[in-house]
């Protein structure tokens, strides 16, 4: 059985961004009629199709080493309050159970200092190997470096833009979704349920290099139609989303009232602060703005799109099969074999194919890995 340990690390030294809003043009008009070109909207509505089946088979790994025996895996989490990193986490102490290792949560609590502490402390207890998980390492340079030089592995979740192995930083992997297709989809959605013509609000946190590049990649994306334009691009840090998210929404409604249609954040989590704002301006659940999370997916997110309040899809990360693939990955690394490449294909749910799922949780990849950890 694993070992499981959760440890608090770091201060309250508030080192993030404070929430800034940018517009995109003045005055903005809020949706066009020009609507999308015909390709362009054909396109969007038929990955939308695609990504929104569900009885997808396993296309992962199906080979690989057997289990090195008795390691132990320290987890550093950005901060357990993002939905996204605390699912990964519970997926890595799953395998880990699996397979036979210990694991240690510490909490970097979502600020540089307390991120920087929390690594520190990692290295300092000398594990098989350690997750990025969350973060951008180079918050934590002094950190990995101190890592590389003790030889002690590091694997990434939503670390680097790119998935797969990284020379710098220097991560054996790097486990995530494609990002450009999460957010090519996820303005899709937008394009393709509101026929060509929405005003768009984002939501996103440029202190984390990995959401300002995916929220760039979705305004690229919305850009692609004429008839989408882009009202707003809200910039509050995930740790702050709580206290500044139902305030700028009330701003936002102030000011676009009518225009806006349709959002698109960077991180579920923003809908379950924008709700309580929303509600109180007597908006109801199920119309606009219809709100896509674009990640991570999280139960509380199923339980908004499944009660049609205030979300209606997200494209989902398949965080527990991510987590099972970070041990596989280190399993790989303590065996002297290169990462597997596998990168998860891109889903969106919604409550027409959820099955009242309370996560995105495709099949296969636990008995696979059972099967080549010899388990």
């Amino acid at each position: 059985m694993a070992a499981v340990v959760l440890a608090t690390a770091g201060t309250a030294l508030d080192g993030c961004q404070r929430g800034l809003s940018t517009r995109a043009g003045a005055p903005v008009a809020g949706p066009s009629r020009a609507g999308c070109p015909p390709a362009t909207l054909a396109r969007a509505k038929a990955g939308v199709q695609q990504a929104e089946q569900v009885d997808v088979p396993w296309d992962g790994p199906t080979s690989g080493p057997r289990a090195v025996p008795g390691r132990t895996i320290v987890y550093v989490a950005q901060t357990m309050t993002n939905p996204g990193v605390v699912g990964v986490a519970k997926g890595v102490i799953e395998a880990a159970t699996v397979i036979g290792w210990s694991v240690r949560v510490i909490d970097g609590q979502g600020t540089p200092a307390g991120i920087q502490a929390a690594l520190a402390q990692a290295v300092n207890l000398e594990p098989s190997g350690i997750v990025i998980g969350g973060f951008d390492p180079g918050l934590t340079a002094q950190q990995v470096a101190q890592a590389d030089t003790a030889h002690i592995p590091l694997i990434g979740w939503h670390a680097v833009a790119a998935p797969g192995p990284s020379t710098s930083p220097p991560l054996f992997s790097n486990i995530t979704t494609s990002v450009g297709d999460v957010a090519r989809l996820s303005a899709d959605w937008v394009i393709a349920e509101s026929d060509g013509r929405a005003g768009v609000v984002v939501f996103t946190d440029d202190s984390v290099p990995f959401a300002r590049n995916k929220s760039e990649l979705i305004k690229d994306e919305l850009a692609t139609c004429p008839g989408v334009r882009l009202l707003a691009s809200e910039n509050i840090p995930i740790p702050d989303a709580t206290s500044r998210t139902p305030q700028a929404v009330s701003a936002l409604l102030a000011r676009f009232q009518g225009q806006w249609t349709h959002s698109v954040a960077i991180n579920d989590l923003y809908f379950a602060d924008a709700a309580p704002a929303l509600r109180a301006a007597g908006r109801p659940g199920n119309a606009a703005p219809y709100n896509i999370g674009a990640g991570d997916g999280d139960p509380s997110a199923f339980q908004r799109i499944d009660s049609r309040q205030f979300q209606a899809a997200t494209v989902p990360e398949p965080l527990s099969e991510q987590g099972w693939q970070i041990v596989d990955e280190f399993n790989r690394a303590f065996s002297h074999q290169p990462a597997s490449g596998y990168v998860a294909p891109v889903h969106i749910s919604t409550a027409a194919n959820s099955g009242g799922a309370t996560f995105w949780d495709p099949g296969g990849y636990r008995q696979a890995y059972r099967t080549i950890w010899g388990r």
